[in-house]
């Protein structure tokens, strides 16, 4: 194995390279997301075996740059573009993923305000509900639980499951 290894660890970078290239290209411009984001993410992780072992194999080649500092700017830039991603990121007091946050609203709505979004009535809805198990109180008052507190006191948990019940009906499962 590492004699494989030895051999074509500069062509497994250089391959792995380019499918990260082009899976980053694609989630950059939308493309095919979901078919992209998984091969980017594990495939470069892959990338770091090979990577690792190019520089062990050029190990007396990469110490000449760091002895004549060849490595400072690069590395000074490199830094500089990744921390104009990252302090915004990390020092962001609101935003976020906007899709989070929708589902957010919408487990913290209550039956009354969500059902509007869904085309249905406030009755339609705590019906369906009903129907998946979770305890709506009929006459009870529409506007004042939300549905996360109503999946609570159900047994059932908040999340993906109560926005699946809430968003399709019985007979068009996704």
């Amino acid at each position: 194995m590492l004699r494989v290894l030895k051999t074509h660890g500069t062509t497994f970078t250089i391959v792995l390279f380019a499918v990260s290239a082009v899976s980053g290209v694609a989630l950059f411009f939308h493309w095919g997301s979901a078919a992209f984001h998984g091969m980017h993410e594990w495939l470069s992780m892959v990338l770091l075996a090979p990577v690792v072992l190019h520089l062990w194999r050029n190990w007396p080649g990469f110490s000449g740059y760091l002895k004549r500092r060849q490595l400072l700017v690069p590395a000074v830039i490199g830094l500089a573009a990744s921390l104009a991603f990252a302090v915004p990121a990390l020092t962001a007091t609101s935003g976020g993923n906007p899709m989070r946050a929708a589902l957010s609203a919408i487990e913290n709505g209550t039956v009354a305000e969500v059902a509007p979004l869904f085309e249905l009535t406030p009755q339609a809805l705590a019906q369906r509900l009903a129907a998946r198990g979770y305890q709506v109180a009929p006459d009870g008052d529409l506007a004042s639980v939300s549905l996360a507190e109503i999946a609570s006191a159900s047994g059932k948990p908040a999340g993906p499951g109560l926005i699946a019940d809430v968003a399709f009906a019985e007979d068009a499962k996704p």
